[in-house]
């Protein structure tokens, strides 16, 4: 969208954490104001003073929040209006600073425990749990005495498990939250 540009390419305009989504990772989304389509948020904040996040305008929150959290697609949308209030108390620099620990720990997961099954799990997990958990489970499974026999897959799959406890502790589902289809009847 012309006139539409961010300086911050890993957190959105409306609190998707980019930097922690498949797309991103994959490079096929340049993230919000980065080579990806406008949408309705960006055209208005370009009407609101070109707010770098939603939480600076002075409508926030906005109709645009109403329902923003309700389905998922390809990233989690969970806890877009949580995560903007977070960057709003914390400050947007140790907000980045925060996520930037996400990433790093997200990479890391895809790099060395990746079994080809796991990319969306993961990234729901550093999107959406705990970081000090996550990290002190991550250590908790490397510091097993039978960590070090086992293969790739067995590691993933021992970390999923844990990831899913951790889950189930924190009251956080780990699967993308799907839209209902409408309708239902054969065409």
């Amino acid at each position: 969208m012309k006139g539409f540009v961010r300086n911050d390419p890993f957190f959105s305009l409306c609190g998707l954490n980019c930097g922690l989504c498949p797309m991103k990772l994959g490079g096929h989304c340049g993230g919000c104001g980065f080579g990806n389509q406008s949408c309705k948020i960006a055209r208005c904040s370009l009407g609101h003073g070109r707010v770098e996040y939603c939480f600076q305008c002075k409508d926030y929150p906005c109709q645009h929040y109403e329902h923003l959290d309700d389905f998922d697609s390809f990233i989690t949308h969970q806890r877009r209006r949580s995560d903007l209030e977070k960057a709003q108390r914390m400050g947007p620099e140790a907000y980045a600073r925060e996520q930037a620990e996400r990433a790093k720990l997200l990479d890391w997961l895809l790099t060395q425990y990746n079994d080809g099954r796991r990319k969306t799990l993961y990234c729901l997990a550093v999107n959406l749990l705990e970081l000090g958990a996550l990290q002190g489970a991550v250590r908790e499974m490397e510091a097993s005495p039978q960590w070090p026999e086992m293969d790739k897959k067995e590691k993933a799959a021992l970390l999923a498990n844990r990831f899913q406890q951790l889950a189930e502790e924190q009251g956080v589902v780990l699967k993308l939250r799907k839209k209902p289809k409408r309708g239902g009847g054969l065409s």
